[in-house]
């Protein structure tokens, strides 16, 4: 089983406090020791105008934890399209997976909150064409040899060419974040590997993955389970008395994603079996149940982020998986 993070971090707005624990240089000093511990990658969101302090340029930051580190992937977890210049976003990748010496995974997706849909003033309506358009150009961005036009229905692109290249070819990995069964076997037939939710419970991940499966093999396509990303919250303890604490975090966190999301939570703390939350005992039984299940990597987001935290989990839960059959990996 292969471990990575997912998430990003958090400053408060109007307060200029940058140092507190989500703060951005707490959060590049817990990257570094996650690429000093061996975490295979880290996936960062990009949300807008939530009012809580998400990571809005994604790539920038990539770019600066590029320099920082030297193993860990890098990843987008994910770049919404629908809202962004296909072109600049096809150089801003290519440049960041220079940089990070072909590190680099481009995870995207086409949005689901409303409330960023609305403050682009871009009806979400029109989210699939807008990624359907945007993921053409790009591809064609980073496979065609010289100069190239484009004349779509939202962007028209005459005799262009796309620099730099990216390091990886043809190019870096694409990630697809996906729920549905129609997204998931797109995800297949298109080449994309697929990026699953924290709030979906163990039996959703392991259906999903299954259709992902199926849909490869329909289309010929070599599989292998670490082209299934599947992000799960991560809240580890080591006494009963931290228990109540945990659940309570636990269910501040489901509120305010099913809030911003306006879209399905677990019905009750005690159903709800996505986070890997208990003591390491504990959450190394869930891992083994997800990883009978076929899921072998592993993106979590810890809100509290710590370094304190990062070696703990290394050293009692990720130690049990070291002498695993290790899949090749889906760079």
């Amino acid at each position: 089983m292969r471990f990575g993070l997912f998430g990003g971090a958090r400053t408060k707005r109007g307060t200029g406090d940058v140092s507190d624990s989500h703060g951005y240089q707490d959060y590049i000093d817990y990257i570094c020791e996650a690429d000093r511990l061996g975490y295979h990658s880290l996936f960062m969101v990009e949300h807008h105008f939530t009012g809580q302090g998400q990571v809005s340029a994604s790539m920038t930051l990539l770019a600066y934890l590029a320099a920082k580190t030297s193993r860990i992937r890098l990843g987008t977890g994910v770049v919404v399209m629908p809202w962004h210049n296909p072109v600049l976003v096809a150089e801003q990748a290519a440049t960041l997976d220079l940089l990070s010496g072909g590190r680099f995974d481009f995870g995207v997706g086409k949005g689901y909150r409303k409330g960023e849909f609305e403050g682009f003033c871009i009806p979400i309506e029109e989210a699939s064409e807008r990624f359907d358009e945007a993921i053409e150009i790009i591809r064609k961005a980073w496979t065609t040899e010289g100069r190239w036009s484009h004349h779509g229905k939202l962007w028209n692109l005459e005799n262009v060419v796309v620099e730099p290249e990216p390091l990886t070819r043809p190019h870096p990995p694409f990630w697809l974040a996906a729920g549905s069964e129609p997204s998931i076997r797109r995800a297949a037939r298109e080449g994309y590997n697929v990026l699953f939710d924290q709030l979906a419970s163990v039996k959703q991940i392991i259906e999903r993955t299954a259709i992902f499966r199926d849909e490869c093999a329909k289309v010929g396509r070599p599989y292998n389970p670490m082209m299934v990303g599947v992000t799960r919250a991560l809240q580890m303890f080591h006494t009963e008395a931290e228990r109540d604490a945990a659940i309570a975090t636990r269910k501040r966190v489901v509120s305010v994603i099913g809030d911003l999301a306006k879209g399905e939570r677990p019905k009750s703390i005690e159903e709800d079996d996505a986070p890997l939350l208990g003591t390491p005992a504990e959450i190394i039984a869930r891992l083994r149940k997800l990883q009978a299940g076929g899921i072998e990597n592993i993106l979590m987001a810890d809100p509290t982020a710590t370094v304190a935290g990062l070696r703990a989990f290394k050293q009692e839960v990720m130690s049990a998986f070291e002498n695993d059959p290790v899949a090749v990996a889906a760079e």
